[in-house]
């Protein structure tokens, strides 16, 4: 696994940790296949070979709905973050992240046009990291910002790390 990359998790991640708030895999969707939803990966400063992954949506417009309701209540918001993938905006949802390591990876996402890795910009990457630890020490501290129980997969995942 590569830090910045784009990745979708297999199926034993889900069956490892069946937490109801982790956004689970879409393989067939009117009988064809989809590598759905996709993920952001960026290595843990503390732990080598956990990852955090970050999913993102393009279902922009719900998102944005969400994203100015929390503004609106709270003045901010760490958990959503806007941003273009292959030209496209995407939310990027911070408040679905979870911890991971490369053997629940299934493949990378990869522009089919180009056979090269999916990228973001380096300032996007920059905010999506930045907001990602903000919300991880937050949660660290009992305060419920992201939906799965991401403390609980982590110890999990951090004992069976070489």
């Amino acid at each position: 696994m590569d830090n910045g990359h784009f990745y979708f998790i297999n199926d034993q991640y889900f069956i490892d940790f069946p937490d109801p708030y982790l956004m689970q895999n879409k393989e067939v969707i009117n009988g064809q296949e989809h590598n759905r939803p996709c993920f952001y990966a960026f290595e843990d400063s503390n732990n080598k070979g956990l990852y955090w992954m970050i999913p993102f949506s393009s279902q922009t417009n719900k998102f944005h709905r969400i994203y100015s309701n929390k503004i609106a209540k709270y003045g901010k918001c760490d958990t959503i973050v806007f941003g273009k993938v292959l030209g496209h905006e995407k939310a990027f949802l911070i408040q679905n992240m979870c911890p991971i390591s490369s053997k629940y990876i299934n493949n990378e996402y990869v522009d089919s046009t180009t056979n090269i890795p999916v990228r973001i910009s380096g300032i996007l990457e920059g905010e999506l990291i930045s907001k990602a630890r903000r919300v991880l020490a937050l949660q660290r501290q009992g305060k419920k910002l992201v939906f799965p129980d991401i403390l609980k997969i982590e110890a999990a995942i951090i004992k069976s790390l070489p």
